[in-house]
C-alpha cells in the first residue's frame, strides 16, 4: 500500500495529510470541497517541535480524481458528512481499497455497512491519533499530543497483520488490532465524556452571558465527573449484551486511573495536551455565549450519542442518565 486518499480537510486531515504524506513512498490525495484553498506544501508541527513536512500529490472535489488508484482511503469529517461521502465515494472505489475513518464513534461502521456492504474492506480508529489544530487552512497544522497506542478495528481485510503493520508505521504510534467493530464505533470518549460534560455546564443555564470563555478539561467539575461515571456504567451494561470483547472498551475511571468524580475530575484537569481547549463557546454582546452550533453539539449528541441509545433500547438496556443527556442535547440541536 503507497497511496491514500484523505477525505475532509478538518484539524485532523491537516495533521494526517501533513504526518502520513511526510514519510518516503506514501503518495497522499485530498478530496476535499474547498480545493483552491490548499496548497501542495504542508507543515505539521508537533508537540515536541518536530516538524513533518508533507507534500499531496493530488487535491480535488471530484472523487474520481482522486478515489480510482487509492490503495487506502481515510474519512476525516463529521459523522452528518460520512454517509454522502461514502455514497459519493462508491462508484469509483475499487475492489482492492479498504477505506476507513479516523472517528468511529459518529456512526462510520454503520454508515459504511448499509453503503458499501456487509462485505466492504472497512476500518476504523477506537480513539483519533492525535489531539489537532489547524494554524493556517490549507497550509498548516499543529499537533498538540499523540495517543501511547491505538487500537483499529478491520473487516473483511485478507493481510490483517500487514495493514495493522502499515497503519502502524503511517501514524508514527504502535497499533493493536480489535476483535469488532463495535469496540471501536462505541467508544466513551466524546459521545459521553462531551456529552456528560456540556450537559452538567448548560443544562440550567438562563440566558445570562460569562465574563470569559471557559476552559473546557481545565475547569472540569466534579459535577461533571459524576455525570461521567453514572453515563459510562450504563453503557458498560450495554456492552455486556454484545458480541465484542467488553475489556477492549475500558471504563472511563480505569482509562483515567480515577476511582471517583474527585479523583477523575482532578485528571481531566490535569492533562498538559487538554489544558488549552475552549468550551464550545462564542462571543457576544456582554460576554460570551454557548455556540450550539458547535460540533460538540451537532455532532456528539446526533452522530455520537445516538448509536448508543439505539442499541440499547435494541437490547433493552436502560440507561435513564444518559436518556437525560440525549433528549437535552436533542433539544438543543
Amino acid at each position: 500500500m503507497n497511496r491514500v486518499t484523505i477525505c475532509g480537510g478538518g484539524s485532523l486531515g491537516h495533521v494526517c495529510i501533513g504526518v502520513l504524506s511526510s514519510q518516503e513512498g506514501l503518495s497522499v490525495g485530498l478530496l476535499t470541497s474547498h480545493p483552491e484553498k490548499w496548497n501542495e506544501e504542508i507543515s505539521v508541527v508537533d508537540v515536541n517541535g518536530k516538524v513533518f513536512r508533507g507534500h499531496l500529490d493530488a487535491i480535488s472535489s471530484k472523487p474520481q480524481e482522486v478515489i480510482p488508484d487509492a490503495d487506502v482511503v481515510l474519512l476525516c469529517m463529521p459523522g452528518f458528512l460520512i454517509k454522502q461521502t461514502l455514497e459519493q465515494i462508491k462508484p469509483f472505489l475499487s475492489d482492492k481499497t479498504i477505506v476507513g475513518s479516523i472517528v468511529s464513534s459518529t456512526g462510520f461502521f454503520f454508515f459504511a455497512h448499509d453503503v458499501l456492504g456487509v462485505n466492504a474492506k472497512l476500518f476504523g480508529f477506537q480513539r483519533v491519533p492525535f489531539i489537532a489544530r489547524v494554524a493556517e487552512y490549507g497550509k498548516s497544522a499543529n499537533l498538540l499530543g499523540y495517543k501511547a497506542s491505538l487500537n483499529v478495528a478491520v473487516e473483511n481485510v485478507a493481510d490483517r497483520e500487514g495493514f495493522r503493520a502499515f497503519v502502524e508505521k503511517s501514524f508514527c504510534t504502535p497499533v493493536s488490532l480489535l476483535q469488532s467493530f463495535y469496540e471501536a464505533c462505541l467508544t466513551n470518549s466524546n459521545p459521553i465524556l462531551h456529552t456528560g460534560r456540556l450537559y452538567s455546564m448548560w443544562h440550567d443555564w438562563d440566558g445570562t452571558p460569562y465574563n470569559r470563555c471557559i476552559l473546557f478539561y481545565k475547569e472540569w467539575t466534579e459535577d461533571a465527573a459524576q455525570w461521567l461515571i453514572d453515563m459510562d456504567a450504563e453503557f458498560m451494561n450495554l456492552l455486556e449484551k454484545l458480541p465484542m470483547n467488553q475489556k477492549a472498551v475500558p471504563s472511563l475511571l480505569e482509562y483515567y486511573e480515577s476511582t471517583d468524580a474527585k479523583s477523575l475530575s482532578a485528571k481531566l484537569r490535569s492533562i498538559k495536551a487538554f489544558e488549552s481547549i475552549k468550551a464550545p463557546m462564542k462571543e457576544v454582546a456582554g460576554g460570551w455565549v454557548p455556540d450550539f452550533e458547535s460540533r460538540y453539539f451537532t455532532e456528539d449528541f446526533p452522530y455520537g450519542l445516538r448509536f448508543i441509545v439505539d442499541l440499547a433500547r435494541k437490547y433493552g438496556v436502560e440507561t435513564p442518565k444518559i436518556d437525560v443527556v440525549y433528549n437535552w442535547g436533542l433539544s438543543i440541536c
